[in-house]
């Protein structure tokens, strides 16, 4: 029982998410199956004022926490008029996406969903490989009404793996087998294979809202429900980004590609992006390091290392000028950029 503090929190503010909160119907509400600790008075009061359980959930659960600074002269402030001190509890919960609301009532910016995951890399190319991906991955899913939904307890499986070395060629991830929804009369079969001439923007299948068993209490509890384990199993990450064909899967890439066919582009523009693509495949099936990979092989074959998981000040300090030295292109790491140039 506690005795000093409120709540027990079973995660740390720098995790992965922890429920999702679309009302779009192929988010059931089997997929939230972790317990959720939120605040219950802000609950009721965001309920109370007209707020959906799933973003009165989602909010609440972020003022179980304290934000972590308080600046002097933002004490004050009308919150009529200003988000800042949501944004200051807010910004300090470093989870692995962010619902972003927009800053104020006069500013022209909208509603926002921040991917948080991605490490930062060695070199701008890899950076901006990195984001122009993740970029389109989200524009092909608004496009094709993709369905990436796993139970979160799942999710929380694959980020405990992701920590594993090598775990980008050694480790599966749960993933969702069937991406696409299930077709109508007259439409392609959902999970058609990518590159099939049938399956484009305008004839994927989009579905109405179907019922589910189980239901979320009031209080924001989740009840007993269907078993969904058939929708996902185990993927390597080469499976996830590049596809896995025997399967009818056609992986993160594939995704893009299609969508990508779906855009009127010109040439020289879409050879831009198959170089940052391109990157994003061949990281995926080991044909070149991580950027984890090459720091770590790069501390082990340093001369001054003796093998005791000590990184010296020299170690370390080589290795910063290293990668100064590949930003400049005055070193070539083929085994990191193929290749690419920086």
């Amino acid at each position: 029982p506690l005795k000093n503090n409120k709540y027990r929190i079973a995660k740390s503010r720098y995790d992965s998410i922890d429920s999702y909160i679309s009302n779009d119907p192929s988010n059931k509400p089997e997929y939230n199956d972790i317990p959720l600790v939120f605040d219950e008075d802000i609950y009721k009061k965001l309920s109370d004022n007209g707020i959906d359980n799933l973003l009165a959930r989602h909010i609440s659960h972020l003022f179980i926490r304290d934000p972590l600074v308080i600046f002097h002269e933002l004490l004050n402030v009308d919150d009529n008029e200003s988000t800042d001190h949501f944004e200051n509890l807010q910004s300090t919960n470093w989870q692995t996406m962010r619902f972003k609301p927009p800053p104020s009532k006069t500013s022209p910016i909208g509603w926002r969903v921040e991917f948080r995951s991605m490490e930062i890399q060695l070199t701008d190319f890899e950076n901006a490989a990195f984001a122009i991906f993740i970029v389109l991955v989200t524009r092909a899913v608004l496009s094709f009404n993709s369905n990436f939904y796993i139970p979160i307890s799942k999710v929380d499986e694959n980020m405990k793996v992701a920590h594993h070395r090598n775990a980008v060629l050694d480790e599966k991830f749960y993933f969702r087998k069937q991406i696409f929804p299930q077709s109508r009369p007259g439409t392609p079969a959902a999970g058609t294979p990518f590159g099939s001439p049938k399956l484009s923007n305008a004839t994927l299948p989009r579905t109405a809202a179907t019922n589910s068993s189980t239901t979320t209490t009031s209080g924001g509890s989740l009840a007993p429900g269907l078993d969904r384990s058939d929708e996902y199993e185990l993927m390597t990450i080469n499976e996830i980004i590049n596809g896995a064909p025997s399967k009818g899967f056609p992986g993160l890439l594939g995704l893009v590609n299609s969508y990508l066919n779906t855009l009127n582009i010109d040439i020289e523009t879409r050879c831009e992006i198959s170089k940052y693509l391109e990157l994003i495949k061949k990281r995926a099936n080991g044909t070149l390091m991580t950027a984890a990979s090459w720091m770590r092989q790069f501390v082990q074959n340093h001369p001054d290392y003796k093998q005791d998981s000590v990184v010296s000040e020299k170690i370390n300090y080589d290795l910063v000028k290293m990668i100064e030295k590949i930003n400049k292109g005055e070193v070539q790491v083929p085994e990191l950029l193929g290749t690419f140039s920086v």
